[in-house]
């Protein structure tokens, strides 16, 4: 198992993708701390992973929540090694022209103060910490930091922050915290929207993501959460990964290379190389 005896703090891991993290660092051989607003999730991950997995119940916009759960990360396993904020909102899309005036301020300071303040927050929390274990922080992105229509504008810019602090604080925290990224695409998962649009109750699960993506991506189609986990868990490993900071992955099924035409090129190689 790669993270052996690791400690790391995941904001967000109650559910979706977070969940898929905790659930693969934990078989890899890691303790997992989870910082999430739901104790009912909390429940359920501890219920599945005992003594492996401690869960903190807090809001991500708050600093003290992230204090009180670095600090009982600390507490219950000694240390932190790897530090992945993750717990975000999206904004399904939704264009500038249809936001409602007077819910443009408080959509953008929600989805800004949970997807960029929230991160800032928890590297702040658990700088201490890091720094002594020479540990490091693995961002999640999305397909949204680097290309258009992954979300709305407000989604996408919060996307396009995430990629500029990976940056900064690659060169801030160096040479002590090693700080990447990981930017995937869709997934069916649980994951909401503002409630300042009237969208906390509606899950991205929702959306025919699977059929709209399966004619896009390259890959064929679209990959659900658990296959996403496996660059964290290389960016959290320490054996290979000293020289590596500031690292951006687009681990998105494709989408950068996609033709202008179609998705895939090479869809009728098995017939040219006569191996159907």
């Amino acid at each position: 198992m790669q993270l052996n005896n690791e400690v790391a703090l995941v904001t967000g891991g109650g559910s979706g993708l977070g969940r898929a993290i905790v659930d693969r660092f934990v078989a890899e051989g890691a303790r997992v701390a989870v910082l999430d607003k739901s104790a009912a999730r909390l429940q359920e991950l501890q219920a599945a992973h005992g003594a492996k997995v401690l869960g903190i119940e807090g809001d991500v916009r708050v600093l003290a929540d992230h204090q009180k759960a670095a600090r009982e990360c600390v507490a219950a396993f000694g240390k932190i090694d790897c530090l992945i904020p993750n717990a975000g909102i999206w904004d399904y899309s939704m264009p500038l022209v249809d936001i409602p005036d007077d819910r443009i301020d408080a959509a953008f300071d929600e989805v800004f103060h949970i997807n960029v303040k929230g991160y800032l927050l928890a590297v702040k929390a658990c700088l201490p910490a890091l720094v002594q274990s020479r540990g490091s922080v693995v961002f999640t992105i999305s397909n949204a930091g680097f290309y258009p229509n992954g979300g709305g504008p407000l989604y996408t810019a919060t996307k396009h922050a995430v990629v500029g602090m990976v940056r900064q604080l690659a060169f801030e925290l160096a040479p002590h915290v090693r700080v990447n990224g990981v930017a995937p695409g869709g997934m069916n998962t649980d994951l909401r929207g503002p409630s300042s649009l009237g969208m906390a109750n509606q899950a991205i699960s929702s959306v025919p993501l699977g059929d709209m993506l399966a004619s896009v991506l390259p890959v064929g189609r679209m990959p659900v959460a658990t296959e996403y986990t496996g660059a964290y868990v290389f960016f959290a490993t320490r054996s290979d990964t000293f020289p590596t900071t500031g690292a951006l992955l687009n681990h998105d099924g494709g989408m950068g290379v996609r033709g202008f035409f179609e998705a895939a090129g090479g869809k009728d190689l098995p017939q040219k190389l006569q191996l159907s």
